[in-house]
């Protein structure tokens, strides 16, 4: 946006961020929250603090310490941004997105900074990892990202390293799988309502994410490795033979004989995506018990028909194939606010280096991305999703596949 547009925006911002004003203890702090989202929304090639503080007429300083030295608290800031979310945007089949980021950094004194695989490079290099809790609704047309926290690498920080770099010594290693089981709890104690969870095949062959999905009562759909072990009928005991995912759909009786469904999934600009489908009840063995049944869903592109993702859920019988199907392709909205956060909004463009400079930097780039999000969206007009994205075939279904509609 330019300087123009914010200023037109002005007072909708400003009832907006009015809505935080408790997670800060005078008027001043709260004035540099205005400042910094409008810098974040502005149209600035680079939206770390001082070319902010420039645009803003501050000196850098003061934004600067506005991260690191003032006091306001970042997680009321993340709750409060959950109760609206909630409020003004929950529905019924409402889904969550567990995902991670990388953001490249150089040297070592950055925060939780580590050479790890990045999604950002496409490769193992020095980043700063986050886990990303995202929600959408069913029919894509609104979508926010609920949670940032940063991932503590297990190895590598050592006591003095910790100091140097503000970690708190309460914060302990967690892995990745039980950062987003942390969210999703913290999400649910402030009101957020979520239907279904979905995640990537990393997160779905952990056991440890499964069982913390079922004990905090949500309904999952995770992509899952096809090396997955488990069984099509109940066994026995964990004793018994078990099969991977993929020979299973490949040889076992019940799925060799069970025909592929083709299901439309959505439009996209390059035209219709369809995709083949199986299911069946599947049981797994977990920390030596059988558990069970899920749905063992393997989907396949019919213009690849060697491309084949299995999925894992735990959707009642009662529930369409269809509606699983769909939760299982939603995985895209995570994507998209990740890339409005990072192209937009100067997610990876922090210059800070201490744990709660760049903690709260996650926070507030959240605050800016939900008011993007709105407006956007009444700038638009409410979409009706996916389907309406411009293409070669726009509306049109594919021949003889029923479509996956919300």
């Amino acid at each position: 946006m330019t300087v123009q547009q914010i200023r037109a925006l002005g007072p909708a911002l400003g009832r907006y961020l009015d809505e935080f004003a408790d997670c800060f203890v005078d008027f001043n702090t709260r004035y540099h929250l205005k400042e910094y989202v409008s810098g974040q929304l502005s149209d600035l090639p680079r939206k770390s603090v001082q070319p902010i503080a420039q645009l803003m007429d501050v000196p850098p300083r003061t934004l600067q310490e506005f991260l690191s030295l003032a006091q306001w608290d970042q997680d009321r800031l993340r709750d409060r941004l959950q109760q609206m979310v909630q409020r003004d945007h929950g529905e019924s089949q409402m889904i969550g997105i567990v995902d991670e980021s990388g953001c490249p950094k150089k040297g070592k004194k950055t925060a939780c900074v580590q050479r790890q695989y990045c999604g950002a490079t496409g490769k193992t290099d020095n980043c700063v990892m986050t886990v990303q809790l995202c929600c959408a609704s069913f029919d894509g047309a609104f979508r926010a990202m609920l949670d940032s926290d940063l991932y503590l690498p297990e190895k590598g920080w050592d006591r003095q390293r910790r100091e140097q770099a503000g970690i708190p010594a309460s914060l302990q290693y967690r892995p990745k799988h039980q950062i987003a089981l942390d969210q999703l709890a913290h999400a649910l104690a402030n009101g957020v309502r979520l239907a279904w969870v979905c995640a990537d095949e990393w997160y779905g062959q952990k056991p440890a994410f499964i069982t913390g999905l079922e004990q905090l009562g949500l309904r999952f759909v995770l992509e899952i490795p096809k090396n997955l072990l488990g069984w099509l009928d109940e066994p026995p005991d964990v004793q018994a033979d078990r099969s991977e995912a993929r020979n299973l759909v490949r040889y076992s009786k019940a799925l060799r004989q069970q025909r592929w469904v083709r299901f439309h999934l959505k439009n996209t600009s390059a035209g219709a995506m369809v995709w083949e489908v199986k299911a069946a009840p599947f049981w797994m063995a977990r920390e030596q018990q059988v558990v069970g049944p899920y749905w063992l869903v393997a989907a396949r592109d019919v213009l690849e028909p060697e491309t084949i993702k299995y999925f894992l859920s735990n959707a009642t019988a009662a529930v369409p194939l269809e509606a699983i199907l769909h939760v299982a392709f939603s995985r895209w909205p995570v994507e998209r606010c990740l890339e409005d956060e990072k192209e937009e909004l100067g997610l990876d463009q922090f210059e800070a280096r201490k744990y709660s400079s760049v903690l709260r930097h996650l926070r507030i780039t959240q605050v800016s991305h939900l008011f993007l999000a709105r407006q956007t969206r009444r700038l638009r007009g409410k979409k009706s999703g996916a389907d309406d994205l411009p293409g070669p075939r726009g509306r049109q279904r594919a021949a003889g596949c029923p479509a996956v509609e919300p």
